[in-house]
C-alpha cells in the first residue's frame, strides 16, 4: 500500500499500448473462436488464460473485472452449447481469477518497494554525483556516468568539481569493490573534497584530508579487510590566472590531454599512495604541472573505460581513440565516448564508468610558460 504523503510510481500516460490491452484482445479472440467453431474444439477452455495474463500488467480491480467478464462469457457459451461441459471451465476461471488478483497485489507491492529503493538510490546519487554547472568562468566541464547494472543509479566511481579561490578543482576516483560499502566510501571521499577544496591551499593538503576521511570511514570494517579497501583518485587544479594544470595522482589511470601538438598521457612523476593506504606505504604527495592552453581537451576517466572489453576480450583503445578526436565541445567528446564504448562492448558494460571532459576557453591571463616537470609521456 502507498502511505499518504508518499510519492507514487509513475503510471503510463495516455492510451493503453497493445501490450497492455493484450488480455482484452486474448479474451475477444478466444470467445470469437469458441462461438465460431464446433463445440468439440473447446476453445473456451483457454479462457482462464486471460485473467492470468492480466495479473502480469494490470492492477487488482481490472484483473478481477476481466475474470468476471470471462465468467459471464463462459455462462453464455454454456447456454448456446448445452453439451459443452462448461462448468469445469467456469470453476477454472474463478480459481485463476482469485489467484491472478492475489498475484497482481503481490506484484504491485514489489513494484512499490522497488520504487522506494530507487528513490533512495536517487538520493544517494545526489549526494555522491550532484549536478554541476557546465561552465566555471573560462573552464567548460561535462560529466559522464554509466552504471554497469541496468537498474543501478550509483556505484563506486565518483567525481566532483569545485570553483575555489585557488582555481577550479576537480576530483575523479574509483572505490575498490561494489555495493553499499563502495557507495559509502565514495560519499565519504566526495564530501571531504567538497570541504577541503575550499580550505586547502594545495592539492597535497586535499589528498591528506581525503585520506583521513577514507580511513575514518573504513575503520568501521574488520581490520583484516582494511588492506583490501582502498580508492584511486586524481586531483586536478586549473588556476584562474594561469594556463597550467596541476595534477596529483593517487594510483588512478592518468588523464589524457589533447592539444595542438598531439596527445599527451599525463602520468605522474611520483605516484601518490592510494587512499586508505598511506599508513601502510607512506604519506608522500607530489604535484605535477602541465601546460594547458585554450581549446586543449582534458579527459579524466575511471578504469571502467580502459577495461571495457569486446567479444574477443580486447580492451577499449582509449589512447588511440582520443588521439583521433577532433577539437569539440566537452559534451560532444563524452557523447562520442559513450557511443563508441557501447559499440565496442556490444554485450554491455562489466564495470561502472565515470569521465570528465574539460576545455579551457578564452585567454585567462598571460602564460607563464609553465611546462611539464616530467612524468608526461608523449602520445
Amino acid at each position: 500500500m502507498v502511505k499518504p504523503g508518499q510519492p507514487r510510481p509513475r503510471r503510463p500516460q495516455g492510451r493503453w499500448s497493445p501490450v497492455q490491452l493484450s488480455p482484452v484482445i486474448l479474451t475477444v479472440v478466444i470467445a470469437s473462436l469458441a462461438y465460431a467453431t464446433p463445440p468439440d474444439m473447446a476453445f473456451s477452455r483457454i479462457l482462464p488464460a486471460a485473467p492470468a495474463l492480466a495479473a502480469a500488467m494490470w492492477p487488482v480491480l481490472p484483473t478481477v473485472l476481466l475474470g468476471t467478464v470471462c465468467f459471464l462469457l463462459m455462462i453464455g457459451l454454456s447456454l448456446v452449447f448445452p453439451g459443452l461441459g462448461a462448468w469445469y471451465t467456469v470453476a477454472g476461471i474463478v480459481a485463476v481469477t482469485v489467484a491472478a488478483a492475489y498475484g497482481s497485489h503481490v506484484r504491485l507491492q514489489r513494484e512499490q518497494s522497488l520504487f522506494q529503493v530507487r528513490l533512495v538510490a536517487d538520493a544517494a546519487q545526489q549526494v555522491v554525483l550532484s549536478p554541476m554547472p557546465r561552465r566555471f568562468g573560462a573552464v567548460e566541464i561535462e560529466s559522464l556516468y554509466l552504471a554497469a547494472a541496468a537498474e543501478a543509479r550509483i556505484g563506486g566511481d565518483f567525481y566532483e568539481v569545485a570553483d575555489t579561490p585557488y582555481g577550479v578543482r576537480l576530483l575523479i576516483g574509483d572505490v575498490r569493490g561494489k555495493g553499499l560499502p563502495a557507495v559509502g566510501t565514495a560519499a565519504a571521499v566526495v564530501n571531504s573534497f567538497r570541504e577541503a577544496a575550499y580550505d586547502e591551499p594545495d592539492l597535497a593538503g586535499i589528498a591528506r584530508r581525503l585520506e583521513a576521511s577514507s580511513t575514518r570511514y573504513n575503520a568501521a570494517f574488520p581490520p583484516d579487510d582494511l588492506a583490501e579497501r582502498f580508492s584511486t583518485a586524481v586531483l586536478v587544479e586549473i588556476p584562474h590566472d594561469d594556463r597550467t594544470l596541476r595534477i596529483l595522482n593517487c594510483g588512478h589511470p592518468p588523464p589524457l590531454l589533447r592539444s595542438r601538438d598531439g596527445l599527451r598521457v599525463l602520468s605522474p612523476t611520483d605516484p601518490a599512495p592510494l587512499l586508505n593506504l598511506a599508513g601502510l606505504i607512506g604519506d608522500c604527495y607530489s604535484t605535477d604541472t602541465f601546460a594547458f592552453t585554450p581549446e586543449d581537451q582534458l579527459l579524466l576517466y575511471t578504469d571502467g573505460v580502459t577495461e571495457a572489453r569486446d567479444r574477443d576480450g580486447d580492451f577499449f583503445p582509449l589512447t588511440d581513440w582520443m588521439r583521433h578526436q577532433t577539437p569539440s565541445r566537452p559534451r560532444d567528446l563524452l557523447d562520442g565516448l559513450h557511443r563508441d564504448l557501447l559499440a565496442h562492448t556490444s554485450t554491455g558494460l562489466d564495470d561502472d564508468i565515470a569521465a570528465l571532459a574539460v576545455r579551457l576557453r578564452g585567454a585567462p591571463g598571460e602564460s607563464r610558460g609553465a611546462l611539464s616537470r616530467g612524468g608526461a609521456d608523449e602520445g
